[in-house]
């Protein structure tokens, strides 16, 4: 604890109710630094300390910019996520910080619900918002309390658990166009994300060692995964192909940078073309999960291979996996069970 300089302006630093604090004196002047300092060390030991942090006047639609700005655009699906925040910052744009409260959070819900807005929808912005809170709170230190983190998700939203058929995989792939047939492919064999795999560029892929590099993935984290040998045959292809004015590998047929919107509309030609009802891109990735699953795949694997740091993001495949469950048991035969049952007698 104590003062230290940052440039030419003096800082404090000392730790308040189990909490280590950095504070500008605001001054040049090492004197007065030194005045403000134990000013504000008389306070803490008198307890009157009151601490003025900026969230007592930083709005929610301050906060949520600065996120966009500064975390959700640099991610592969940020673009795509912009209309989640739009429908937060039409509700608490103008409360502080200070002013949003679980109970204003409860009344957000209610209007969500009343306006027909599914459950796994409001999850997917209180999720956002819970974000964008932890980093006020823990790097800008705005805020000292993320009253999100103490509102439950809404339940009964229905995981979605849906997957391709090999049956259907071959009339999808036999109905798409070839960028589109890679495009599909791949997501098919390497379980990635819509949007991972449209900002793919060259020198994310290692073709000798069979690997992929994903510099950010969802949760923030890069990701370095092996690569299947129809995955690699679906990068040989598109690797020979090189463009002057961008490095990326999947592209439109004009060979111009892939487009969400785009890519959904050819996406939902093709299903009507095949004959596929309610799939997804992203049940591609559910595909791949569930394929691992039902080979026998353990589920702490798959959660590294999907990039999920919540080994609880991986619960909803092990009910795939009832076949390897069961060569699992067929291990204790007679030989082994004897075994154990001898074993068991002999420490009685």
């Amino acid at each position: 604890m104590g003062l230290y300089k940052r440039g030419k302006v003096w800082w404090m630093s000392f730790t308040y109710n189990g909490r280590r604090y950095r504070r500008s004196c605001e001054t040049t002047d090492k004197r007065l630094a030194e005045k403000i300092y134990h000013k504000v060390m008389t306070e803490l030991i008198e307890g009157r300390y009151f601490e003025k942090l900026p969230g007592e006047h930083k709005t929610f639609r301050e906060m949520m910019e600065k996120y966009e700005k500064e975390v959700l655009l640099s991610l592969p699906s940020g673009k795509t996520c912009k209309h989640y925040i739009r429908g937060l910052t039409e509700f608490f744009g103008d409360y502080t910080l200070k002013e949003i409260s679980p109970r204003l959070i409860y009344e957000f819900k209610k209007m969500r619900k009343a306006n027909g807005v599914k459950p796994a929808t409001i999850n997917r912005q209180l999720t956002f918002a819970k974000r964008a809170f932890n980093l006020a709170v823990r790097e800008w230190e705005w805020w000292n309390d993320n009253p999100f983190s103490r509102v439950p998700s809404e339940k009964d939203c229905g995981k979605r658990d849906r997957w391709l058929t090999p049956e259907e995989e071959e009339k999808l792939l036999k109905a798409s166009p070839p960028w589109l047939k890679d495009f599909l492919t791949f997501a098919i064999w390497t379980g990635l994300r819509e949007g991972n795999i449209i900002e793919l560029k060259r020198k994310d892929v290692d073709l000798k060692r069979k690997v992929l590099y994903i510099k950010r993935t969802k949760n923030g984290e890069p990701l370095t995964i092996p690569l299947h040998d129809k995955a690699c045959e679906v990068l040989e292809r598109r690797l020979r192909v090189k463009y002057i004015e961008h490095d990326y590998i999947f592209t439109s047929p004009k060979g111009k940078p892939i487009q969400p919107n785009n890519l959904r509309r050819a996406f939902r030609k093709v299903l009507k073309t095949a004959g596929i009802e309610d799939l997804r891109i992203h049940d591609l990735r559910h595909t791949f999960g569930t394929r691992l699953a039902q080979a026998g795949v353990d589920i702490y694997t798959i959660a590294k291979l999907l990039g999920h740091k919540d080994i609880r993001m991986t619960q909803r495949y092990a009910h795939h996996s009832t076949q390897s469950l069961r060569r699992g048991i067929e291990i204790l035969d007679d030989r082994v069970w004897h075994n154990f049952v001898t074993v068991g007698e002999e420490g009685r």
